[in-house]
């Protein structure tokens, strides 16, 4: 059985269900430790616990966050040593992304990137343009760095026979010599709204919306959804990047994903297919949107969104 590692940055109170699935991932492939970048909280110990991680390591560095990627790639490669590991897996953020390249380099592992699935002798899958294909890699390195994306794999605990010991690992000095430094932060005003990859309902907007996100929001917050958005809506600087589903934005598997004002392109829908309804609202009658959709309606957006958000609330009491 692999030994693998899984890198979790900032867990904060309890772990994402992004976390989860890597942790499940993980356990698919053999015994499973975690490098962990931030504080154990009491939920997130007791989820390791739960999802069978056998040992958590910590870097004696507690400034990881003060420099950019570097660092915790300089950490990781040493983690991956210390465990023994011959998989690494990580998020398939930009971030995770570009660690994964660095410690490609450190450990010189071949390096796999948008994977949705993982066989038990570590061959990677893809989902490939737009969902049309399926391809499988399989990295022929002693090691192995995977970047695994959110909702492909269901999570499912099974708890270790003992408790995961902590321990820590010596960041190199020369991880952090050449490393860019963050001089300053400004916190992102919340928005009170779930994270969009977990989110259970998705309210999306596109390029019909021209420039106004009012309806979608006032739409997600009557359901208590998260805000999500075409490119078209990012590029034009409508709302921020990371409210982007897609291809090259988040890959999102709701409940319930609402598209108001989106073509329903092939960029589009490789990060939303998966949602289990999908409900469309286009003046264009042959959008391609509609091909996809559970539900569709053929109207102005701005007549359609509002009238539903007041029958929501009205509902709602």
């Amino acid at each position: 059985m692999a030994n693998v590692l899984v890198f979790i940055d900032q867990p904060g109170e309890a772990l994402k269900k992004s976390s989860l699935e890597l942790l499940t991932a993980g356990r698919a492939l053999g015994e499973t430790a975690v490098a962990l970048n931030g504080d154990v909280h009491p939920a997130v110990a007791a989820a390791f616990a739960e999802y069978g991680v056998t040992a958590i390591f910590q870097p004696t560095a507690p400034n990881l966050d003060d420099y950019l990627v570097a660092p915790k790639a300089a950490y990781l490669a040493a983690a991956a040593t210390a465990a023994g590991a011959t998989t690494v897996l990580l998020d398939n953020s930009p971030e995770g992304k570009e660690i994964a390249a660095r410690l490609g380099i450190k450990l010189s592992a071949g390096v796999i990137t948008d994977v949705v699935a993982v066989d038990a002798d570590g061959t990677a899958h893809k989902s490939v343009l737009a969902g049309s294909y399926n391809t499988a890699a399989k990295a022929t390195t002693p090691v192995s760095v995977l970047t695994l994306k959110a909702n492909s794999i269901t999570p499912e605990p099974a708890p270790a026979a003992t408790a995961p010991e902590t321990s820590t690992v010596e960041v190199a000095d020369d991880g952090t010599a050449a490393a860019a430094r963050i001089t300053s932060r400004e916190q992102k005003v919340a928005s009170g709204r779930p994270d969009l990859t977990d989110a259970r309902i998705v309210v999306a907007g596109g390029r019909g919306l021209d420039g106004d996100f009012g309806p979608v929001e006032e739409l997600a917050d009557a359901l208590g959804a998260a805000v999500g958005a075409s490119r078209a809506a990012t590029d034009a600087g409508w709302i921020s990047h990371d409210a982007q589903v897609g291809q090259t934005g988040k890959t999102v598997s709701p409940q319930l994903y609402v598209s108001a004002g989106i073509s329903g392109a092939i960029q589009q829908k490789a990060g939303m297919q998966t949602a289990k309804v999908i409900v469309a609202i286009n003046k264009d009658a042959d959008s391609p949107v509609f091909e996809i959709a559970d539900f569709g309606i053929v109207g102005d957006l701005f007549d359609v969104l509002p009238q539903a958000t007041a029958e929501i609330k009205k509902r709602k009491g």
